[in-house]
């Protein structure tokens, strides 16, 4: 009972929603390397995931490849890529927050790449067909046919992905970078207990928010024709052998 007291006391000074240590500060600066590793994510597997999920060209070693990556703790990849910017640069910013994006981004792409992949590679290759009996070039096949039915799969990865680079993100705190996880990192130095309890509400609270929003979005956009129930979901950390 002590404990929750000293958390409302903690969140109701004001010393800690100002300043550059503040709430509002640390919040935007997760947000923003949470939503800026997923951005540069999808940019890179997504587009690489449409391809051999509708070709089914370079499967083996895209997904090899990814899995390697996930395989990697977050931790491990955090220490080494700070060690690289230690010998890039010199600027402060760049330095704490580039290898919490750089890892972010790592853990991001391997279940947007699965769920895309096996999503693609499960729609009915009678329709493929028709389509293309139809006269449909490759690329009308794979926007008109494969991703809508597809669309479900695809979305839960990005779903996975971003619930757990929001989560992970608190490790950048470790090596000085920014985000809810200083808090927690501040309170395990200072044996502050409401501060640690504080930043971990915070993370868990912003995750779950992530996963009820994207989850809506999904509903809205996926037609209930293709919605999960009547669709496989592919779970990323067990992934179907690719069908080459």
């Amino acid at each position: 009972m002590q404990l929750l007291t000293d958390l409302l006391a903690w969140f109701a000074d004001p010393a800690n929603w100002t300043g550059r240590d503040a709430i509002p500060e640390r919040f935007l600066e997760h947000v923003l390397i949470s939503a800026g590793a997923m951005l540069i994510g999808l940019a890179i597997a997504l587009p690489l995931a449409l391809y051999i999920g509708h070709t089914g060209r370079g499967a083996f070693l895209a997904i090899s490849l990814t899995n390697i990556g996930r395989a990697l703790p977050s931790y491990a990849l955090l220490v080494i890529l700070f060690g690289v910017f230690v010998q890039a640069t010199s600027n402060l910013t760049v330095l704490t927050n580039g290898p919490t994006l750089l890892a972010m981004v790592a853990l991001a792409i391997p279940p947007i790449i699965t769920n895309t992949y096996v999503g693609l590679r499960d729609v009915d290759r009678d329709l493929v067909e028709v389509a293309n009996g139809l006269g449909m070039r490759g690329a009308q096949v794979l926007r008109r046919v494969e991703i809508p039915l597809a669309l479900p799969v695809i979305l839960t990865g990005v779903r996975i992905a971003a619930v757990q680079v929001v989560a992970t993100a608190a490790l950048g705190a470790v090596i000085g970078g920014g985000g809810l996880g200083r808090y927690i990192v501040q309170g395990m130095a200072r044996f502050d207990m409401p501060r640690l309890l504080a930043g971990a509400l915070m993370i868990a609270g912003l995750a779950l928010v992530v996963e009820l929003s994207l989850a809506w979005l999904q509903r809205r956009t996926v037609s209930p024709a293709v919605a999960p129930e009547q669709r496989p979901v592919a779970d990323w950390r067990s992934p179907a052998a690719p069908r080459v």
